[in-house]
């Protein structure tokens, strides 16, 4: 932003320039920065609104929610909005279209362009911190925030500008760029930190951010695409003294009942982290984490358990596209429960989640979220190996590497293995539909974390397509007996012309919650486009009493690598896929259909279509270890 130097002092520019900046001149002039910062009162809050993507329109509408409460002589709310070209041709409160980035000032119905910015990398720190500075200079208050806002992936960073070639703000980028535009304005932390973004109230994330501000607000999970209802920022436009925690609560309180309007309110979270007790959770972390290591070939099974069926957020059937992201506080209780050496750090690790997070919501699908999660792939083939360069996740990393070698280093004989002759299974039917049952070697059963049902049909070639995938039931007496159970339904989706079968997984969510959760892979193919497209993530919430749906979202996976709701072309073509496992075991997902249906996605619907009498069906009942080892059985039936 060129602008900022002609306010943050000519003098200084001519000085540096000539080489001749004396050490007083200098600490005059961070002197007078910090006073600049320090005048005012009330809040300034600054807007890094990374819409030259597909929330364009959601974007444009959020700052429209802010002009509805508009700067006053309490409130100054100031803005970089970076424009797309293709997503959006509307203007944005009385300034027509534009592609690029302007900086701007929002009234109460209107906004003042400050200044055209042109084409502008969101994905670079330079950026952030010369808006962050000249925000600050230009808008001068006692308390200030900051929002970022557009696609997250949790500790990948958050962005992905399609001008600048997808271009994605690190954490390091993040801490990078904030720090140096606070700098810049002479102010040594923020008040407020906000990430209107998926993912990013991680642990990862809040120890980066900790220096920066006070408080952090951000979601563990997927967010849907209107985010947050920035009219909850009234109580600071109506009394300029009110504090953080009070912001913060109406920004948590406002998106909950915005979703809860929308009918987007039964997976939704939202956390306020309090940056400043971040310390005491990094060492609850690092102490946790070194009991963990020292431990693993101890606990890594009651951990890998424990990591199968905690909460966690941004899943996907396709355990590529699946972010990976588990509750840090449920699996920190769930594993001191069960295993007691650890018990002790798990505690402590609780009671500093607790202490950092003193206000949150979840939706009942998210019933029980601490406010933060941890990055934990479920085997070392998934872990991303960027992750090791993250600075706040050295400890925990450390961790992963002693969990990975435990799990490589299961013995041949204390590996899953059916007991089953030729790999047969006990079938039968009942009223509810088909149950699989068999017996794997006992030798193994302190070392199983999953068990699962899945079912589809056999090909001409000898190939599986599967259509859906359930968790199964390994008995508790020691017998190493697993029963899987399938109602004989198959999801369809329908745009009204062409119908076609879905895959799904089931998460049975806390059984006071009210709520479960079905998940389905998708491909989106934009107008014009036969072969590239990007993996989205139905979410169905449902009430498994009642049947009824909660709500649904779609969830696309950018080519940045990062997360947000799909917006598509209503001409576009959305394909379910289903998961084909060919004879020599490779796994593919495939197009479930050469058609495809229309991308109009309020209008697609949903069923759940008995089987027809008669239908051949192939169902295989799957254990597997936390090392990801696992063995299988089969048979083939007909439905009666």
């Amino acid at each position: 932003m060129r602008r900022r130097w002609s306010v943050l002092g000519v003098a200084a520019c001519v000085l540096v320039a000539a080489g001749c900046t004396s050490e007083p001149e200098e600490a005059a002039t961070e002197e007078a920065a910090t006073e600049r910062a320090a005048e005012g009162e009330g809040w300034t809050v600054l807007v890094y609104s990374i819409a030259d993507t597909d929330l364009e329109p959601y974007l444009l509408a959020d700052l429209a929610e802010f002009a509805e409460v508009g700067s006053n002589e309490n409130l100054q709310v100031a803005a970089m909005v970076d424009r797309a070209e293709d997503y959006s041709s509307d203007p944005m409160l009385g300034i027509d279209d534009w592609v690029g980035a302007k900086y701007v000032s929002i009234g109460q119905g209107s906004a003042e362009e400050l200044e055209e910015l042109g084409d502008v990398d969101t994905g670079d720190p330079a950026p952030l911190a010369e808006f962050i500075a000249q925000g600050i200079a230009d808008h001068p208050a006692e308390k200030y925030a900051l929002v970022i806002s557009n696609h997250g992936a949790a500790w990948p960073g958050v962005g992905g500008d399609e001008g600048s070639d997808h271009s994605v703000l690190s954490l390091e980028e993040l801490r990078g760029g904030i720090s140096d535009g606070l700098e810049q304005a002479g102010l040594d932390k923020l008040d407020l930190l906000g990430f209107d973004a998926c993912l990013m109230a991680t642990y990862e994330t809040a120890s980066m951010m900790a220096p920066l501000a006070d408080r952090m607000i951000a979601s563990q999970e997927l967010e849907p695409g209107h985010g947050w209802d920035y009219r909850a920022f009234q109580v600071a436009a109506d009394d300029p003294a009110v504090d953080v925690d009070t912001l913060g609560k109406s920004i948590i309180d406002g998106f909950a009942a915005q979703a809860q309007a929308q009918g987007t309110g039964a997976d939704i979270t939202l956390s306020m982290v309090d940056l400043n007790r971040m310390g005491d959770v990094d060492a609850a972390v690092a102490d946790f984490s070194d009991a963990l290591s020292e431990r693993a070939a101890d606990v890594a099974p009651v951990v890998g358990r424990e990591r199968a069926e905690v909460l966690s957020f941004g899943r996907d059937p396709d355990p590529t596209v699946d972010t990976h992201m588990a509750d840090l506080g449920l699996l920190a209780a769930q594993i001191g429960v069960d295993a007691l050496d650890v018990s002790d750090q798990a505690d402590a690790l609780i009671r500093a989640i607790n202490d950092a997070v003193p206000y949150k919501v979840a939706g009942p699908a998210a019933q029980g979220a601490s406010g933060l999660s941890i990055y934990f792939p479920p085997t070392e083939d998934l872990l991303n190996a960027d992750y090791a360069s993250v600075e706040s996740a050295q400890a925990w990393g450390g961790f992963l590497s002693s969990y990975f070698e435990a799990g490589s280093a299961i013995p041949e004989d204390r590996k899953p293995s059916f007991e089953t002759a030729d790999g047969e299974v006990e079938s039968y039917f009942d009223d509810y539909g088909l149950n699989l049952e068999a017996v794997f070697d006992a030798a193994a059963e302190d070392n199983v974390v999953w068990s699962s049902i899945s079912y589809g049909e056999v090909g001409e070639d000898g190939s599986v397509t599967f259509f859906g995938e359930e968790q199964a039931e390994v008995s508790d007496d020691g017998s190493g007996t697993v029963l899987g159970s399938y109602d004989l339904t198959a999801m369809t989706i329908s745009d009204g012309v062409d119908t076609s079968y879905a895959y799904l997984t089931v998460t049975w969510g806390d059984e006071d919650a009210g709520s479960a959760t079905i998940d389905v892979p998708l491909a989106y193919y934009a107008p014009g486009e036969d072969e590239e497209y990007r993996d989205v993530t139905l979410t169905i919430a449902f009430d498994p009493e009642s049947g009824d749906v909660l709500n649904e979202t779609y969830y696309a996976n950018t080519e940045a690598g990062t997360y947000g709701e799909l917006t598509t072309d209503p001409e576009g073509i959305i394909v379910p896929k289903l998961l084909v496992v060919a004879p020599d075991g490779t796994e593919s997902w495939e197009p479930a259909t050469d058609v495809g249906l229309f991308a109009d996605l309020p209008n697609l619907q949903y069923g759940f279509e008995p089987l027809e009498s008669g239908t051949p069906l192939y169902a295989q009942l799957t254990v597997t270890d936390f090392g990801g080892n696992s063995d299988s059985v089969s048979t083939e039936v007909v439905v009666p």
